[in-house]
């Protein structure tokens, strides 16, 4: 005798609409728990592996940004250095004047000692001016900026010498004699001063139009995430507003078909009854 049962049409047809109805449930369920309509490749493919492509982009561009950002603290270190110098310029320079107006040797020998002391912090000052073992104001060091994923947008900053050496100031060694060569001397420093506090001036330019293109590219670069970003969401994520209505469609679809499976299994006992 077989133990097969055998269900009729009706009954057969409400288990199948239940199954489906629950898988879409389910379904339903998952991607409002997820936030997403595409949570693998077996759910759309192209559109799955389309917005991996955009975020990982967004990604490789993010880690570009971080790049430029410790770009403008190295331009920013060095621009400080070029102030500072400056301000130890005008205190030289200054200290130059006073030599020039005094007529005392000694008093001369003493802002001679003084000014010597203030070049030497120049090259203190340059050589502290560097962030993350990078210093523009040498000429020795470099850094290459990238600003794509790839990393063929690029800028390289280069390092100008901006101590005493490099900005072509000496010692000074004839002061003390008030006299026509103690004047020229002195004379001569300040003009090597004044040369130097421009040359300055021009490095801090030029670094400052390095600054501008930096920044202008970190904008970009942040547009460019938020919109590589936004076109994987559209991809992959799911409207919220849409699936909770699906989901409250289907579960009532669900309960009409749990009725009607309840109404077919009532109709099937009651015809069992006519032969009993």
């Amino acid at each position: 005798m077989s133990n097969n049962i055998t269900l009729s049409a009706s009954i057969s047809q409400n288990l199948y609409s239940l199954q489906t109805t629950q898988k879409l449930i389910d379904q339903t369920s998952y991607r409002l728990s997820t936030g997403k309509k595409v949570n693998s490749a077996l759910d759309d493919p192209m559109a799955y592996f389309t917005a991996s492509e955009h975020t990982q982009r967004a990604s490789d561009l993010q880690v570009r940004k971080d790049e430029m950002s410790e770009a403008v603290q190295t331009i920013e270190a060095a621009n400080n250095g070029i102030e500072g110098i400056i301000d130890l310029i005008s205190s030289a320079k200054s200290l130059a004047q006073s030599a020039l107006s005094s007529d005392s040797a000694t008093d001369r020998a003493d802002y001679m000692s003084q000014f010597n002391a203030v070049l030497d912090q120049i090259d203190d000052m340059a050589a502290d001016a560097g962030y993350k073992g990078v210093n523009l104001l040498d000429a020795a060091s470099t850094l290459d900026v990238s600003f794509d994923e790839t990393g063929t947008s690029k800028i390289t900053l280069t390092g100008k010498n901006c101590d005493s050496s490099g900005l072509s100031l000496v010692d000074a060694t004839a002061w003390g004699t008030v006299d026509a060569a103690g004047n020229t001397a002195i004379n001569a420093s300040i003009a090597l001063l004044d040369t130097a506090k421009s040359t300055l001036r021009a490095n801090s330019k030029a670094l400052s139009n390095q600054l501008n293109t930096i920044t202008t590219r970190q904008d970009f670069t942040t547009k460019m995430i938020n919109t590589l970003t936004a076109g994987s969401a559209n991809l992959v994520n799911a409207d919220t507003n849409e699936e909770g209505a699906n989901l409250i469609t289907l579960q009532t679809q669900q309960s009409l078909a749990t009725n009607s499976l309840s109404i077919a299994a009532q109709s099937s006992q009651a015809v069992l009854g006519l032969f009993s």
